[in-house]
């Protein structure tokens, strides 16, 4: 197998570089993004590219290149070189961009596994989870639970109890780096040429769990705080590495929160186990919240329903929907303005007439 198809390199990707205008360039994966240039690794070896003024000015930055995208490049050394296009990006992660209410940020690309990394401690979440399974679930990667830190101790049958409705729609390992078997089961779950992304809050182990499934230190960690218990903060910026076993693995920063930047009420209703209950509702378009004859409601108030899963559920869709009236406002705004536009500039070709 040749480097780049361990990467995940296929016949459709060379298809669709073969209708790309830039056809007869190298093309190579996103390794790490930066801030204002892109490390990409091709079968020539790996290239520090920055973009052509055409990609750079003629494409809202969401449609950058992100860590996991397959681009088309032309080298200017052995070292450096001009990304040219990008192959159409499929199966990727997208957050709200931080202090944005409209505006999402491409966080990988081309993605087949998400591992959501969470630590088994006073820090955990499930609410967390709930809203990175929520993210994920129209883009077709399948999600694995991650819970890190076993070897500290914890409870068992509360944690199972948190995580009933989370257990039944996804896979979930209980790993630590101290005890071997766990991660060995954890590599086993992922394919040759499979890229998988880790998620979570800065701290959790995501990197240092990376380095043990590579079995080498690959990615700077840093050890425990003594003052919160936690890893310290040490990913900056969106990093791919390949196992020696084939598979590519994409750390990320850790965020506080991951903004939805989708309103899939069915699907949100699904992951968090509402469905069933939902059928008995009286009325079809029912929304969950005050309607009469509302058969979640009622398995609330009668604790067959979480209302801590319930009350995330409102929350979420309240973001998810302001999130797209926003978009909404946007688009309505630009395309205002985009008619205003060539309104003048026909009236200003008519007046030099």
């Amino acid at each position: 197998m040749d480097k780049l198809s361990l990467y995940g390199w296929n016949e459709i990707l060379f298809r669709q570089k073969q209708i790309s205008d830039f056809s007869n360039l190298m093309h190579g994966r996103v390794s790490v993004t930066h801030k204002t240039c892109y490390e990409v690794v091709s079968e020539s070896g790996n290239f520090l590219c920055e973009l052509t003024g055409n990609m750079l000015y003629s494409r809202d930055p969401v449609d950058y290149p992100c860590t996991g995208d397959w681009v088309l490049f032309q080298s200017i050394d052995s070292q450096k070189g001009i990304i040219f296009d990008m192959l159409p990006r499929c199966k990727a992660l997208y957050r709200l961009k931080s202090g944005q209410v409209s505006q999402k940020q491409a966080i990988a690309s081309h993605i087949d596994k998400a591992f959501i990394v969470q630590s088994l401690d006073e820090h955990f979440n499930v609410r967390r989870i709930e809203r990175f399974m929520l993210q994920l679930s129209e883009e077709g990667i399948l999600p694995a639970l991650i819970l890190t830190k076993t070897d500290l101790g914890y409870n068992a049958d509360d944690f199972e109890s948190r995580l009933r409705h989370v257990s039944t729609k996804i896979p979930v390992f209980y790993t630590s780096i101290e005890m071997p078997e766990t991660i060995a089961r954890l590599r086993e779950f992922i394919s040759l040429a499979e890229t998988v992304v880790f998620v979570g809050m800065s701290g959790v182990g995501k990197s240092t769990l990376i380095n043990a499934l590579c079995q080498q230190s690959i990615l700077a960690t840093a050890e425990i705080s003594e003052a919160t218990g936690k890893g310290r903060h040490t990913s900056t910026r969106r990093e791919m590495v390949l196992m020696d076993s084939g598979g590519v693995l994409i750390d990320t920063p850790g965020v506080k929160l991951f903004g939805v930047t989708n309103d899939h009420s069915d699907s949100l209703s699904g992951l968090l186990g509402l469905n069933d209950f939902a059928r008995e509702c009286k009325y079809a378009d029912c929304q969950h919240i005050n309607e009469k004859g509302c058969a979640v409601i009622k398995a609330v108030e009668e604790g067959e329903i979480d209302r801590g899963v319930y009350e995330n559920y409102l929350k979420l869709r309240k973001e998810a929907w302001h999130y797209n009236a926003s978009v909404h406002e946007k688009r309505k705004s630009e395309k205002s303005f985009s008619k205003k536009l060539k309104k003048d500039m026909k009236l200003l070709k008519s007046n030099n007439d």
